[in-house]
């Protein structure tokens, strides 16, 4: 009886924990709703994809590996950006001081992007064989990889971000205003205006590249690296309490390194479509840089903790946070950099070696601190519980989550880089590029292996998620004991 009760309580201190929270942060909730659904959706098409490399017959002619392929990786782009819009929408208030200024606007974007997501997807699923024509650029499939969504959903998706600057540079212009919100409204424009770059193709294959990762690096590495650095500072003032200046510094220096391995970065797709020599260079020294200021950040901010009686009341997030900046430094730094110098990259270029980075770069950069802050955001609304030590059940759940996941990726990525390090070799090194040297790359011994265990920890990358998934919807549940406030100092 007396458990029952416990649990009753619980339960009436997590509905209000829900009731209490503001109109952003209600909103955010949505947007981290959709955005684990569609991390199961990108981990469940990666598996098809995976399986279909070692049975190619499977699902043939009912789910093709160029659209289980597609699913998957739009399905990660969008999750993504779900996670980030939520996460500035919980914080916004709370930062600003004030009410979020055209709220309604904000719940009307969001039921449009859901809306235009899903239909995307289901034209995906059921519409990829045809012609490809003016209309079919408009309503099925822009061809380009990445960024396949039809034009219609492209002028969608910059709607809603205009309307996200909107909502976010106008409570800021209304309430308070700080280091944090001017870095997030600059980057918020960038991040709009960038996309217009992947709206428009020319025939010439070299200067369509060449806008074209105009949207993948810069909306990704550069617009998106920033947004992730004011999530994280100010994450880690609630978290652990510390001094806004510590973060604000760092997040300054990551702007203005950004704008050199972000946008001088971005010359390391420029090797071999055409452009002047000058970008071997420029290229091959930049993009090794991208990650130091987030990395930085965590580290100064761990210190500056400890020195005030380092206190954390949501170890998840904290863990989260923690493999953030070891996943960002080696999926976007050091994989990054193994394979981005033209000397190497004239071998590595289009094999597996480049999605062994992709793989642990999205992961470590942006997923970890995806899911580092919906933990924040469950605590709050269970009522802002404790999340700490001693968890019932010992918290076993989010450990063992994010021991899968973190290994599950960390093993995808090993076997992929096996896969690509053994094409470099004989693709490209022995048969010299030719389609002879393709085909024997992809039927080597070494390869065919690599491909099984990729699918074995892709396989645990998915328990990893589905455990994820039921932590984050029973932590807290029944838990009566209250976190403290942990101010910064």
């Amino acid at each position: 009886m007396a458990n029952q009760s416990t649990l009753e309580t619980g339960a009436q201190e997590n509905l209000q924990g829900l009731q209490e929270l503001s109109g952003g942060q209600k909103l955010a909730i949505h947007y981290f709703t959709v955005a684990m659904v569609l991390f199961m959706a990108q981990l469940l098409f990666g598996l098809l994809a995976g399986l279909q490399f070692i049975m190619p017959g499977f699902l043939y002619n009912v789910l093709d590996f160029n659209v289980n392929r597609m699913v998957h990786i739009n399905a990660m782009i969008v999750w993504m950006l779900y996670g980030f819009i939520g996460s500035v929408y919980w914080f916004l208030e709370d930062e600003s001081g004030v009410p979020i200024v055209g709220l309604p606007l904000g719940r009307l974007a969001f039921w449009v992007l859901t809306v235009a997501v899903t239909v995307v997807i289901l034209v995906f699923l059921l519409v990829q064989i045809g012609s490809g024509t003016s209309s079919s650029i408009w309503f099925i499939n822009e061809g380009r990889e990445y960024i396949e969504a039809p034009r219609w959903a492209d002028i969608g998706i910059v709607a809603v971000m205009l309307v996200f600057l909107y909502n976010v540079a106008a409570t800021f212009a209304k309430g308070k205003w700080s280091g944090i919100a001017g870095v997030l409204t600059l980057d918020l424009i960038a991040l709009a205006g960038l996309y217009l770059a992947g709206m428009f193709f020319v025939t010439n294959i070299s200067v369509d590249q060449y806008w074209w990762w105009w949207v993948i690096h810069l909306w990704v590495e550069a617009t998106w690296e920033v947004l992730v650095g004011c999530i994280m500072a100010w994450s880690l003032m609630t978290l652990l309490g510390v001094r806004r200046k510590v973060v604000q510094t760092w997040l300054y220096i990551e702007v203005a390194l950004m704008f050199g391995s972000g946008i001088l970065g971005l010359g390391h797709h420029y090797f071999w479509i055409g452009t002047p020599e000058y970008w071997l260079t420029i290229g091959g020294f930049f993009s090794a840089l991208e990650p130091i200021p987030l990395v930085a950040m965590v580290v100064h901010s761990i210190y500056d903790a400890g020195v005030h009686r380092f206190k954390n009341s949501n170890h998840p997030a904290l863990a989260w946070i923690i493999a953030h900046a070891f996943g960002n430094f080696l999926g976007a730094g050091v994989w990054g950099f193994m394979h981005t110098l033209p000397q190497i990259n004239l071998y590595t270029h289009g094999t597996q070696w480049t999605a062994s980075h992709g793989h642990l770069a999205f992961f470590g950069a942006y997923a970890t601190i995806n899911i580092a802050f919906f933990y924040l955001a469950v605590q709050r609304v269970r009522g802002n519980c404790w999340m700490g030590a001693d968890l019932p059940g010992n918290g076993w759940k989010w450990k063992w989550s994010m021991l899968l996941l973190n290994l599950g990726v960390m093993g995808m990525t090993v076997a992929l880089l096996i896969a690509g390090y053994e094409q470099s070799f004989i693709e490209r090194a022995v048969e010299g590029s030719t389609w002879m040297g393709y085909f024997a790359a992809q039927n080597h011994p070494w390869f065919v292996q690599a491909m099984h265990w990729r699918m074995v920890f892709g396989v645990m990358t998915m328990l990893g998620g589905i455990l994820l998934f039921w932590d984050l919807l029973t932590i807290g549940k029944g838990e009566t004991r209250k976190a403290p406030a942990i101010g910064a100092q």
